[in-house]
């Protein structure tokens, strides 16, 4: 879509939060909660249109109420001061063509796995690019509010152009919020980072439709745990990527964990993946149970194997999970063989690892 020069030299007001979930909304609560003006986006035609209260219940159990404006996809909004791309990635391609009369606007991207940043770039040549990685679990409780689990915080690491000024802004209103901010010298080992965090205790967890330290228990799940971080450890070294310090998330000590002989790992990743995830249940598990559909794993686990792929780095085990994901996603009787069935569940992965190295 062409946008009439004086328009594309207008700054904006306020700020657009495309993504009306969990995620979305807590990050729109923060920026309003400095006074800002922030159009919640959800999908177009829910209807979900006019005033709305956020209410954000903190680690420390005080509660704090921001009003934003909600609205039904972003049909007649205002050009924004900058966009916060908050919908998970099956839905981002959708999200990115909704912002297209403003191409030159500055984004910030929040996604899990690999490839937003990539995505967003090739669609938006002209507009600069932040990406962030959120540490902080926020679950949606049944009355609305949304429990921000533990404090942690959020990374941020500029991609391209000029990002100042939207850094400048997000980070206050983050950091008045409570949330703390890290600042990442590259945002490539910062989300490669946040992506071993998403890979420990979900694709199996969700699988087998068991809590973490279920899998955890077993030595043999934790051995698929391991394998797969390994390999996605394999193709960062390969990209020139290190494991970094994320806030609250120490990702350097979590690859050393996994690096380590798996007789001294297991009894030491038992304990730091039991409380990690702060009370809530592995996303994957969450999208299965809710009846599933194209999930994140295409962009975690098949992140991995894309990746792999281009460096030539072999990722047996995560193709493996992504496969089995997809199925279990698409089809609830291919979830019904895994589900709480781990000799199963170790079944499929070993004869998927075997066909792809012997096909």
């Amino acid at each position: 879509m062409t946008v009439p020069q004086s328009a594309s030299r207008d700054p904006g007001t306020g700020v657009i939060v495309i993504g009306g979930g969990a995620v979305g909304s807590f990050v729109a609560g923060l920026i309003a909660g400095r006074g800002t003006r922030v159009v919640l986006a959800g999908r177009p035609g829910t209807g979900a249109r006019g005033p709305a209260e956020i209410v954000i219940r903190a680690p420390d159990g005080g509660v704090r109420r921001v009003s934003v404006e909600r609205a039904d996809g972003i049909a007649g909004v205002d050009r924004p001061a900058y966009i916060v791309l908050a919908v998970k990635m099956p839905d981002l391609a959708a999200a990115i063509e909704a912002c297209g009369a403003w191409p030159d606007v500055a984004v910030v991207t929040l996604q899990n796995g690999i490839g937003a940043e990539e995505l967003v770039a090739a669609a938006r040549p002209g507009a600069p690019l932040l990406a962030g990685s959120l540490t902080a679990p926020i679950d949606r409780e049944a009355n609305g509010t949304l429990a921000w689990r533990k404090r942690r915080g959020i990374a941020l690491g500029s991609v391209r152009g000029d990002t100042t000024a939207v850094l400048a802004a997000i980070r206050d209103a983050f950091e008045s919020g409570g949330l703390p901010v890290a600042l990442a010298r590259d945002w490539r080992a910062m989300k490669w980072s946040k992506l071993l965090t998403n890979l420990v205790a979900n694709s199996v967890p969700a699988l087998l439709d068991l809590d973490a330290a279920a899998v955890y228990a077993d030595r043999r799940l934790f051995a698929v745990e391991r394998a797969q971080v390994r390999e996605a450890l394999g193709v960062m070294r390969a990209l020139g990527l290190s494991p970094m310090r994320l806030p609250g998330a120490d990702v350097r000590w979590l690859a050393l964990g996994f690096r380590v002989p798996a007789a001294l790992a297991h009894p030491f990743m038992q304990r730091v993946v039991g409380g990690a995830r702060g009370g809530k249940a592995p996303s994957l598990l969450l999208h299965l149970r809710a009846g599933g559909g194209p999930s994140e794993s295409a962009w975690l686990n098949g992140g991995v194997v894309r990746a792999g792929a281009a460096a030539g780095v072999s990722t047996p085990v995560n193709a493996a999970l992504a496969a089995l994901m997809e199925a279990a996603a698409a089809d609830p009787s291919a979830w019904d063989r895994t589900r709480g069935r781990p000799t199963a569940l170790l079944a499929a992965i070993e004869h998927a690892v075997i066909t792809k190295m012997d096909p």
